[in-house]
């Protein structure tokens, strides 16, 4: 059995004077317990009241000292790892079962480390669609596209992270909100500095490709990523190996995955079902130190999906459903929001995926955009190309600036310059705007084109607490029913830990 020897005054070549203490104290208290059994029992001979005196007097020495007994063994051996309980400014040893000693470095933690962190984003959504735009969505059947409102969580997730060593890293997610109930979000192991500053996961992530696709959803400007996010490969299994140069301005991943994965992570199939995705990042400046900051990004992503069929297909950029349970969804309307474009499923021997992306920030105003190109190569017919584009602006009225992350190359997490409720702070206030773009008509496949114009009201209370406000005006444009439009208000409470 392992333990953990503490001595504030001897150094490490005592150790076997510590053992000694340790069982000298333990047979001295055996020896007490002894003596004042046969004591007592000697006292049957001496009068009624003499032995009671002497018995009571008796029971309550050896109370005391057993109680300081108890103290010193306390103070002299402890579990391995329970550095709760280490007297501080105490030297630390392990000592094994053959009573040899190796002093421990008091500023690493024990391993593994866990640390659970969670968060939830519970949405309320208005939708008010002109008649053209419910028979576009619902094929043809009005009802099928008339979006109903309501309220639902978008996303309830819990983690456990931390590590069980030094330079390895996990990150165990799950997200009861999904359609798994729950389903494997981030699950992943990290090798820390394989080879300098390089890093490899091995797990399910997000592939690395695209600013807005690796941006944390705690984090976004909007409550949705903008329409592209559909061609995303997002979320797979596999290894990936990334990192930054020395100072952190340049970033670079390259990932190697099963595809496409379900909501649990798996993937079967002979034929193909595999992908791969890079991305390079290099930022000019840092707006934390009050100059102006440029991001200039790129990525590449091939696919060769295992069932050899590709679907891309959004919704308006909000989502809200109603899956079962007490309430009953109407007869006829959908129980979700339908996508609005849709190309169906594609047989497909492959797709290549290219995206540019370009970001600024300059004191309290900041803006991001993106780029995206596909290419379908069908297994009967032409090659199709899709495309989708956004470009999105923020200012803080409250003074605060977007950070920074260069270790991931995309924009931060919101720090109020003054938390609300604190002495009279009001927390961050932001407003927003944003363009977004995708387009799945081409050849024999004619998905629809749609562009969103999304104004935003965001609410930072704290780092972890924030409300956000969309109005949303999309505008579709179908091949087969025309024009139309939809105009959306929803609200998000956030809070995360």
């Amino acid at each position: 059995m392992e333990c953990v020897l503490l001595n504030s005054t001897e150094p490490a070549g005592h150790d076997k004077m510590s053992h000694s203490r340790i069982w000298f104290w333990n047979e001295l208290g055996k020896s007490l317990q002894f003596a004042c059994l046969l004591i007592l029992f000697s006292c049957t001979t001496l009068s009624w009241a003499d032995a009671d005196e002497i018995a009571e007097d008796l029971q309550l020495e050896l109370q005391r000292l057993q109680h300081q007994i108890d103290e010193l063994k306390a103070a002299s051996v402890v579990p391995a790892g329970d550095s709760s309980i280490i007297p501080a400014g105490a030297s630390q040893y392990i000592c094994t079962p053959d009573k040899s000693c190796g002093e421990l470095d008091p500023a690493k933690p024990p391993y593994p480390t866990t640390k659970i962190t969670g968060f939830f984003q519970a949405d309320a959504v208005w939708f008010d669609q002109s008649p053209a735009n419910q028979f576009a969505v619902g094929g043809g059947v009005p009802a099928m596209g008339d979006v109903q409102d309501g309220a639902d969580f978008r996303r309830t997730r819990l983690a456990a992270v931390g590590k069980v060593w030094e330079n390895i890293d996990y990150m165990i997610e799950f997200d009861f909100a999904f359609p798994g109930r729950p389903s494997f979000m981030d699950v992943w192991l990290d090798i820390n500095d394989v080879d300098g500053a390089n890093n490899l996961r091995i797990g399910q992530f997000r592939t690395p490709f695209g600013m807005d696709g690796q941006t944390s959803v705690k984090e976004l400007t909007f409550m949705e990523r903008a329409l592209p996010a559909a061609f995303l490969p997002f979320r797979q299994i596999g290894a990936m190996y990334y990192g930054t140069n020395e100072d952190d301005s340049a970033t670079w991943a390259l990932a190697g995955f099963r595809y496409p994965t379900d909501t649990f992570g798996g993937n079967v199939g002979d034929n193909g079902g595999f992908g791969m995705a890079t991305r390079i990042t290099k930022v000019l400046g840092d707006c934390k130190e009050g100059h102006g900051l440029f991001h200039l990004g790129g990525g590449y992503s091939f696919v060769d999906p295992a069932n050899d069929l590709v679907q891309y297909q959004n919704q308006p950029e909000v989502f809200v459903g109603e899956t079962g349970g007490a309430a009953q969804v109407p007869a006829g309307v959908p129980s979700n929001v339908p996508p609005f474009v849709n190309t169906g499923l594609i047989p497909t021997d492959n797709v290549n995926l290219f995206n540019v992306e370009l970001a600024a920030a300059q004191g309290s105003f900041y803006a991001q955009s993106e780029a995206f190109y596909t290419v379908v190569n069908q297994n009967v017919g032409d090659t199709l190309t899709f495309s989708g584009a956004y470009a999105h602006a923020g200012y803080f009225l409250t003074g605060e600036k977007r950070v920074y992350n260069r270790k991931n190359g995309v924009f931060g997490r919101v720090k109020p310059n003054s938390n609300f409720g604190d002495c009279g702070g009001t927390g961050a206030w932001e407003i927003a705007g944003r363009w977004s773009y995708i387009d799945l008509n081409d050849e024999n496949i004619q998905g629809s084109r749609l562009n969103d114009l999304t104004a935003g009201l965001n609410w930072y209370l704290n780092p972890y607490t924030k409300f956000q406000w969309n109005y949303i005006h999309a505008m579709l444009d179908s091949p087969l029913n025309g024009d139309s439009s939809a105009d959306i208000f929803a609200m998000r409470a956030q809070v995360d830990f």
